[in-house]
């Protein structure tokens, strides 16, 4: 029990951040973090030994937050996520207003980050999946640092192709 305590205190604060930026209200936010520990909790035997205990709580706290879109019937795709995350700067961010359709912009967004060399593309998609740059690091073989500086770089440069093409973000 004490190791869930633990777990609860060095992960409450990331897994609420990344919760806020889901969902962009604070008080959602906190109630899908009680529902994620809670089936944590209940899903405690399922967990991989060896595996990242904050990647885990990631992923529950991800499906808790789509399962409850799927309750209001309104369900962000991928492409709807990366438009968010490209107009919007990243996780915790404050919205920016946009007249641009978020479909149509997305479908843009994926043309033109297919046109950039590898990974940027990857780890802008990634971190708008919410993935730490820590794990997108590992997961595209470039350092912490080098994944931080793809994100930035990537996001100006397709905010400026965006901006270009008459996209008022």
């Amino acid at each position: 029990m004490q190791e869930i305590e633990q777990i609860y205190t060095q992960c409450r604060q990331d897994v609420y951040r990344y919760l806020c930026s889901l969902t962009r209200d604070a008080a959602l936010a906190e109630d899908l973090l009680s529902e994620t520990f809670l089936r944590a909790l209940t899903g405690l035997s399922g967990f991989r030994k060896g595996a990242c205990v904050r990647t885990w709580l990631f992923s529950i706290a991800r499906h808790v937050w789509i399962d409850g879109l799927r309750r209001k019937r309104h369900v962000l795709s991928g492409d709807e996520l990366l438009a968010r995350y490209v107009e919007e700067g990243g996780p915790g961010a404050p919205p920016f207003e946009t007249q641009v359709d978020a479909r149509a912009l997305a479908a843009r967004a994926k043309e033109l980050l297919q046109t950039r060399r590898p990974p940027a593309g990857e780890v802008l998609w990634l971190r708008a999946q919410g993935y730490s740059f820590a794990e997108i690091a590992q997961r595209c073989g470039v350092s912490e640092s080098a994944a931080r500086t793809l994100d930035f770089r990537t996001r100006h440069w397709l905010r400026e192709q965006l901006q270009k093409e008459g996209a008022e973000l």
